[in-house]
């Protein structure tokens, strides 16, 4: 009887694995049954997905080319599915959004005869897939198939760029998708505005070894987006003291381990705009930390020279790139609590990080920020760092300098992204922070190396110095695009603010468009833990008010809620760090009233101090008021927005 039993039971367990691998359609849903993914392996793998009935994207083929022209996902046979759950926690070294990140998913793994995988996975807010290979031996990748079917009267925020050599700082294009052509090509992220009231945002995470994913239209003009990756470079030519262009491509995009998983294909799912900047899939979706000691990163902002031309008045020395004017900076960033800040481009030669400029005692400068605690960091041209990588980051941290500001690599091909690894390991096993800049959009190697603390990746203030197009609309787009892949370094701080109409270009002495609060509010809407003070030192002292919040403002958060928002028109987010609520509000050129519901807050009275577009900022783009109050939970403010405008207040017991 024994035995009958357990024959029973055998042939059981045989009969599920035969229905399992027979079957053509699998579902997955997220942990709320909110999102389903189905997915489809007869002909092609195909995914879909809807969230609560409403349908996110429409049946897309997915497949990827190898070697000898093989196909991974062509006539796919299954040989085995497997389903897990996780519930866990995430507790990350660097809070952006949060100090503990839920950590909930449901995921389906397909195996395939030839060595082949693909993993799909539902979270309550995003759902992903990425394939896996299991060869034992090197491979070329000459295409990746990720494909994005949405409907036909859907539109697309996205940064149009027709070139792979880019610095990833492009304006955003508002388009209809049925509309795209092959000819419309752009990077991640980019969000999908749904007919039917959805959002999506479009990203990739763990993006190891392998190019960086753009999208472009369809060949039929089908509301379908295709993916496209720079190829592999095999010759590079050298520009000047900081160019380095492909003159001869592969004509496959990689070449890797065979046995490897490959970055996920992210489509983030929200009810509304605003939601997307509380999500942080990305992160969740890459490497785990790496770092044995991750104590020595700290956080916090950063007085930079660069963007201001080290303009100052009132002292009794020439300011520019010298030792008197760099311990001004560090005197300034001492009083106002500043942990750090930044010697831009002159301090060494360009081609050389070891030959110091004369006019800069650098070790003087650090034993004088050491005096005062406020770190050093050094501005590098990434050729001058790979030709001088071991020796430099070893001087650097016997000097005792805190980090490294590395520019103009403009590219994301497999070689750079590589190297982006390659860089922010070594910095970490010399203590440095990483703040990469010409630099391709996050893609979750902080998670793995959180001393890669910020890069740039965006059209931020600096063109301010040479154009107009950095205006209050597209400052309201970027948190809902390029900041969802994660933190960009955007610089702001403009104390030289223009109502509209009346800004003008000045590289030397720049400002911004939009008002003064606009500027302030900056410091909660933008994530960057290590955040930019861009103007001079002269300027913000003689707005000691303005100093009284960016003091104190953190650079990281305990708590992010996004309170209300539409892309390129306002924005309206809360976060909280220990006990203090920070409340910030941007707006495009149109006048407006929000509500602010404060049922968030915890319980009892709350001071807060207010900063709001003055009576006069529609006028006069540098007015703003500066008022004191009480609030309580549940309490509603009513704020005014000017045009350009923004509002940011303090909340602490």
């Amino acid at each position: 009887m024994k035995n009958k039993m357990c024959y029973l039971n055998v042939l059981i367990l045989l009969l599920l694995f035969v229905s399992v691998v027979q079957a053509k359609t699998w579902e997955v849903f997220s942990p709320d049954k909110k999102l389903k993914i189905t997915v489809n392996a007869d002909k092609n793998i195909t995914y879909a997905i809807s969230w609560n009935g409403k349908e996110v994207a429409a049946p897309s083929p997915i497949s990827m080319t190898i070697d000898d022209g093989l196909v991974l996902g062509i006539n796919p046979q299954v040989a085995k599915a497997e389903k897990i759950s996780v519930n866990s926690q995430i507790i990350p070294v660097v809070k952006e959004k949060r100090a503990v990140i839920p950590e909930q998913y449901n995921e389906l793994k397909l195996t395939f005869t030839g060595s082949y995988g693909v993993v799909f996975r539902a979270y309550n807010d995003a759902a992903a897939w990425r394939f896996l290979t299991m060869f034992d031996k090197k491979i070329k990748v000459y295409n990746e198939q990720a494909t994005f079917t949405f409907a036909q009267d859907d539109s697309l925020v996205i940064p149009l760029e027709p070139a792979f050599n880019t610095s990833f700082e492009r304006l955003y294009d508002h388009l209809a998708i049925a509309t795209i052509s092959p000819a419309h090509k752009g990077y991640l992220p980019m969000v999908v505005t749904k007919a039917n009231g959805l959002r999506v945002a479009l990203a990739e995470a763990d993006l190891d070894d392998y190019p960086g994913m753009f999208l472009r239209g369809s060949n039929d003009y089908t509301p379908t987006l295709v993916s496209q990756f720079a190829p592999y470079p095999l010759e590079e030519k050298q520009f000047g003291d900081r160019s380095l262009r492909v003159t001869k491509a592969a004509d496959y995009i990689a070449e890797t381990d065979g046995n490897r998983a490959f970055p996920w294909r992210v489509l983030a799912v929200a009810e509304n705009d605003v939601k997307l900047i509380e999500n942080d899939i990305v992160y969740r979706l890459s490497t785990p930390l790496q770092l044995k000691d991750a104590s020595w990163i700290k956080p916090g902002k950063v007085a930079w020279d660069w963007w201001n031309a080290l303009n100052l008045k009132g002292v009794n020395f020439k300011a520019g790139v010298n030792t008197d004017t760099y311990k001004y900076y560090i005197d300034f960033a001492s009083k106002n609590k500043i942990e750090y800040i930044i010697l831009d481009e002159g301090w060494s030669d360009t081609d050389d990080l070891l030959k110091l400029k004369p006019n800069v005692d650098l070790k003087e400068l650090i034993r004088y920020g050491n005096e005062k605690h406020v770190g050093l960091i050094l501005w590098c041209v990434w050729l001058t760092v790979d030709k001088q990588l071991d020796e430099a980051f070893s001087d650097f941290e016997a000097w005792g300098i805190k980090g490294v500001k590395i520019d103009f690599m403009d590219r994301d091909d497999q070689k750079i992204v590589n190297w982006y690894k390659k860089i922010t390991v070594q910095a970490a096993e010399h203590h440095l922070l990483v703040d990469f800049h010409g630099a391709f959009k996050p893609s979750g190697l902080r998670r793995a190396y959180p001393n890669l603390i910020t890069r740039e990746g965006v059209r931020g203030a600096e063109y301010n110095k040479w154009a107009d197009d950095i205006t209050p609309d597209y400052n309201v787009t970027i948190p809902y695009t390029r900041m969802f892949a994660g933190p960009m370094d955007y610089t702001p701080g403009a104390m030289c603010n223009t109502e509209k109409g009346a800004f003008r270009a000045n590289f030397a002495r720049p400002m911004s468009q939009g008002t003064r609060t606009h500027q302030l509010a900056m410091y909660v809407v933008y994530e960057s833990p290590l955040q930019m003070l861009c103007d001079t030192p002269t300027n913000y002292e003689a707005e000691p008010e303005v100093m009284k919040l960016l003091g104190p403002v953190p650079t990281v958060w305990d708590e992010t809620i996004g309170l209300d928002g539409k892309i390129g028109d306002y924005v309206l987010v809360a976060r909280r760090s220990g006990n203090d609520w920070y409340i910030g509000a941007m707006n495009d050129w149109t006048p407006r009233t929000l509500k602010v519901d404060l049922s968030f807050l915890g319980e009892g009275e709350y001071k807060a101090l207010v900063y709001s577009d003055g009576i006069n900022a529609a006028q006069h783009a540098e007015d703003f008021s500066v008022t004191t109050t009480t609030a309580k939970k549940g309490d509603v403010l009513e704020i005014n927005l000017a045009p350009g405008g923004g509002w940011v207040a303090r909340l602490g017991k």
